[in-house]
């Protein structure tokens, strides 16, 4: 697994090459943006470790211009900025995880096996499957017990964050960061009204019930057995 770290805090980027080292993994570092950039874009890598402020070129700019010419390679931002805003912004801007400095090298070996992990899984998977719920998603179809569901696009968007995090609590900031992109207010009930309107097409009339609300946490998607 090639790891490209691109980190002008010297301390920092040799605790992380180090660490990454030892666990097996073959790593490029860059000390500055330019040079971070030139290296994400002409080679390849598994996975980029990205801090968010660097000289000439700042990490956001780099994750922008990776996901402009089509470049999925997994981003881990590093980032001294914990505010909700930064955490936001990054990953808008295309990053798939946000670490707040300072880190336990353990919790960053963790996220970055979780994006490797998600990278594969989203490469290869091409099919949804909960119980009798199936979402095929080359034909972006959704079926269960063979009747087909007419799902508004985020309705289908909602249902495939579920089933891909099925059996776990989805909390309401989960969903409004993957499936409505931060743009509503915490306290809108935009949720619970898609929510609703998803349960009731994919399980009025069933036996089992599939989602189900987790009262003070959020909703889960499971089945029951």
């Amino acid at each position: 697994m090639r790891v490209l770290v691109i980190e002008d805090d010297a301390t920092v980027a040799d605790y992380i090459v180090k660490g990454l080292k030892e666990s097996g993994f073959n790593v490029d570092h860059a000390a500055d943006g330019k040079v971070g950039l030139v290296k994400a874009t002409t080679e390849n890598y598994d996975v980029a470790i990205v801090d968010r402020m660097l000289p000439h070129v700042d990490g956001l700019t780099i994750i922008q211009t990776l996901r402009a010419s089509n470049n999925t390679t997994p981003v881990l931002i590093l980032s001294a900025l914990g505010d909700v805003d930064d955490r936001v912004k990054g990953l808008k801007a295309g990053g798939d995880d946000y670490l707040v400095k300072p880190f336990a090298f353990a919790e960053l070996l963790a996220r970055i096996e979780a994006v490797l992990r998600r990278q594969e899984s989203t490469a290869t998977q091409t099919r949804l499957k909960v119980g009798d719920l199936e979402m095929d998603l080359l034909a972006h179809k959704v079926t269960r017990a063979g009747e087909v569901f007419n799902l508004q696009p985020r309705e289908y968007k909602l249902l495939e964050y579920l089933m891909r995090h099925a059996g776990q609590v989805v909390t309401r900031t989960m969903l409004l960061e993957n499936v409505w992109d931060y743009h509503f207010d915490p306290q809108t009930n935009v949720i619970d009204v898609h929510i609703s309107r998803l349960r009731q097409k994919i399980d009025k009339g069933f036996e089992k019930q599939l989602l189900t609300t987790v009262r003070g946490a959020g909703y889960m998607l499971d089945d029951p057995q």
